[in-house]
């Protein structure tokens, strides 16, 4: 077992690295975010260019009409039967019959439909290597986490699966609060008390708290009972289990539920730094050292 002494200067020195891992997730995200704005672009370009091709193909059937009536059968066929406009714009006889100005319609539009297809390919390519890359640096920090998260003796583990994604974005006071406290939750706070609900933590929980300033009073924090019984004294075997199960599966499931910090057992845990001491706690009492319930604060 190492001494408290070599325990800290590990835990500095991985919080140094935490916050290296944390600031490349934080790039790989906005570069995933930049490339999806961009896909957005592209999707717009690409229905550009299909509208072109379009156009295109309808001067081409204009040509080849033209060319029937004026007696080139032979052209026309070509174009009509050629199967695609590549074989159409590389046929000489084409080309000779329609002019200058007619080859140069159809070379535009061998040009739009293979630059579309370039198009598509540099998106797809893109976007899969931004996912990969926001992949591997939420791992690594992951990794860093964990390895504090062990010396501090923080709940790094959590039952309950996977939480669904929840709607991001802002979000003022506007839903009712499910706990009966006739106040008002967040979308973002609703949507997480509703998936770890799903996830199996049912005990009791309140949510909104009149004339609290601080993210009760704002609906964006619950505090959820460890006891079966409720709030009021420290959880012991079982509940202790059930808080730390319930703590890791918020820390778990962070980037789906927006979570902003979580406090348990004198302890909390926020983005970017994992499982601290809680400094406002050890004081013996079980609800400010949230040693009987597990506090969930949301981003909005």
């Amino acid at each position: 077992m190492s001494s408290p002494a070599y325990a800290e200067d590990e835990v500095h020195k991985l919080e140094k690295k935490l916050e290296k891992a944390a600031e490349a997730y934080k790039d790989a995200k906005k570069d995933l975010k930049d490339a999806e704005k961009k896909q957005k672009k592209l999707k717009k370009d690409i229905k550009d260019g299909e509208k072109k091709v379009e156009e295109l193909t309808d001067e081409i059937n204009d040509f080849a009409q033209a060319a029937y009536l004026s007696g080139g059968l032979p052209t026309a066929t070509a174009i009509l039967t050629s199967g695609s406009p590549q074989e159409a714009v590389r046929s000489l006889s084409t080309m000779s019959f329609l002019g200058e100005d007619a080859a140069d319609e159809l070379e535009d539009f061998l040009a739009a439909a293979e630059e579309l297809e370039a198009d598509k390919d540099a998106l797809d390519d893109e976007i899969e290597k931004a996912k990969k890359a926001v992949k591997k640096k939420k791992k690594a920090q992951d990794s860093l986490k964990d390895q504090i998260d062990e010396i501090n003796g923080g709940p790094s583990n959590g039952s309950g699966g996977a939480a669904g994604q929840g709607p991001g974005g802002g979000g003022s006071c506007s839903e009712t609060d499910p706990t009966g406290t006739g106040g008002c939750v967040t979308p973002t706070l609703l949507h997480a008390y509703n998936e770890a609900q799903d996830a199996g933590y049912t005990r009791y929980t309140k949510c909104f708290r009149n004339q609290d300033s601080g993210e009760h009073g704002k609906g964006r924090a619950c505090d959820f009972a460890a006891s079966e019984g409720g709030f009021g004294s420290d959880a012991t075997g079982g509940d202790q289990t059930y808080g730390d199960n319930l703590a890791g599966w918020f820390v778990n499931n962070a980037d789906a539920l927006g979570v902003y910090y979580v406090i348990w057992d004198n302890q909390i845990w926020m983005e970017g730094t994992g499982w601290g001491n809680y400094s406002s706690g050890h004081t013996g009492n079980p609800s400010q050292d949230h040693t009987d319930h597990v506090h969930l604060s949301v981003n909005l």
